[in-house]
């Protein structure tokens, strides 16, 4: 097979049974897919054009073999695909190495994710039972942009781009709703009682109805659901919780997560979506009963924030108490996590701005490679304390404040009292800007923000 050039480098098969590995520096690889706009329109045409390729190889092998291959390197063949490089995409920068054990061919390098194995067949069946045969049969995921995810092959071999989850959008896969609206109306006829997909199958018929100016067919969607959906199923609630949002049907919506509630006492989604309700009734108290059931730690702010002591990534020991006369953040985050790497400039800057301030961060790591961390902490010149228990969402400091989220900030005032658990983003400057220049009415702030209307004692 060629190696694949990009942008001038040669990177070669990372995986390769009969070659050797070519070994390319990480800084090389990232320079490499640092593409214009125009070089990833080119990208796009050239994985149009495989995937094209690579649904009439499929048909002709299913004309001969009778059903679909085991894997895509299964076409690999004279009478089927004779060019093995149109199972490479031209975007990615692995070469044709699976991002997942499970889905590493085990014959080639393959870039595309083949829908239709053996293990995923039942399921898949069961995708095309419901949505019809615009559901993907091989799906690229090497050109996310804030416009799509995956450039997809359909069952009927045409090419659509979506978002990762599909189901929720499934018009995406269509050249209209309308297609969307009559597949799924088909597969609901055939298979109403579907618990694993109804989650997305009922909530995207009934907006595409209200989309389409039908909204008078929603009720019908949700008698459906109700007639056909165990209420037993653990998604049940939520799925009719977000039919009855989309029709405003308040009394109903509300009646649903009082009974989550009362069976599961400490169900947060039902708490959090009281609150949502109560407030959109205007009952004020109500809804910040359950608002504060739904996020404990709201009962905090303004109050002192709870110390722990733990040690930081050079072995010394380290705890809020330390910091005690300054305003710190206690920042969780990863390097794993997407969001965190977008927003790590910001938190830089805002440090920069105001360390000579009394202001001070410390970094609580939900990674589980230290190396991964470092290397993250070394490329962006982090200077604050970092902690690292490598232990993910079980790190000890992340669970003592039940952390559930990254990035998340904690801002915590000179007097160790909590000023806002969701010091980051866009939010975190104002905050961090307000607190160094000692405004005591911030807590008043942040609490009008999230909606507490507590009266201060």
């Amino acid at each position: 097979m060629k190696a694949i050039a990009i942008i001038g480098v040669v990177l070669g098969l990372l995986v390769a049974s009969t070659t050797a590995q070519v070994q390319i520096p990480a800084e090389r690889l990232e320079e490499a897919f640092v593409l214009t706009p125009e070089e990833q329109e080119k990208n796009i045409e050239i994985c149009t054009q495989n995937l094209i390729q690579l649904g009439k190889s499929i048909e002709a092998y299913l004309e001969v073999n009778g059903d679909y291959p085991e894997w895509l390197s299964d076409l690999y063949h004279p009478r089927y695909l004779p060019d093995p490089d149109v199972l490479i995409c031209p975007a990615d920068r692995m070469g044709g190495r699976a991002g997942f054990a499970r889905n590493i061919d085990p014959k080639m390098p393959v870039s595309y994710g083949y829908q239709f194995r053996s293990q995923y067949r039942e399921r898949i069946q069961e995708n095309r039972t419901l949505y019809g045969d615009g559901v993907p049969l091989v799906r690229c995921r090497h050109h996310a942009s804030p416009d799509f995810h995956c450039l997809n092959l359909s069952y009927s071999y045409k090419i659509s781009r979506s978002w990762s989850i599909w189901e929720a959008v499934p018009e995406q896969l269509y050249d209209s709703p309308e297609e969307a609206i009559a597949a799924m109306e088909i597969g609901l006829q055939q298979q109403p009682y579907n618990e694993r997909l109804c989650y997305y199958v009922y909530p995207a018929l009934a907006r595409l109805y209200i989309e389409t100016g039908r909204a008078d067919r929603v009720d019908s969607v949700i008698d459906l659901f109700k007639s056909s959906i165990n209420t037993d199923y653990p998604r049940y609630y939520l799925t009719l919780a977000r039919l009855l949002e989309m029709t405003d049907r308040d009394t109903e919506l509300l009646q649903v997560f009082k009974e989550l509630a009362e069976q599961d006492p400490n169900d947060r989604t039902a708490h959090r979506k009281l609150a949502e309700i109560y407030q959109k009734l205007g009952d004020t108290e109500l809804a910040t009963k359950h608002r504060l059931k739904a996020e404990p730690v709201l009962a905090l702010i303004g109050k002192p924030v709870p110390d722990f002591s733990a040690t930081d990534l050079d072995g010394k020991p380290i705890s809020l108490e330390q910091y005690r006369g300054k305003v710190v953040l206690l920042d969780f985050r990863a390097t794993w996590s997407s969001l965190c790497l977008e927003d790590t400039p910001n938190v830089k800057k805002v440090y920069d701005a105001y360390k000579d301030k009394d202001f001070d961060i410390i970094g609580i790591s939900l990674d589980n490679d230290e190396k991964m961390l470092r290397d993250h902490l070394k490329k962006h010149e982090i200077p604050w304390r970092q902690v690292y228990s490598g232990k993910r969402w079980d790190s000890p400091i992340a669970r003592q404040y039940g952390i559930r989220n990254v990035p998340t900030g904690w801002l915590i005032d000179r007097d160790g009292t909590l000023i806002s658990q969701q010091a980051s983003g866009g939010m975190l400057e104002h905050l961090v800007s307000e607190a160094v220049a000692g405004k005591r009415n911030l807590v008043k702030l942040i609490q009008s923000i999230l909606g507490n209307n507590r009266k201060s004692k």
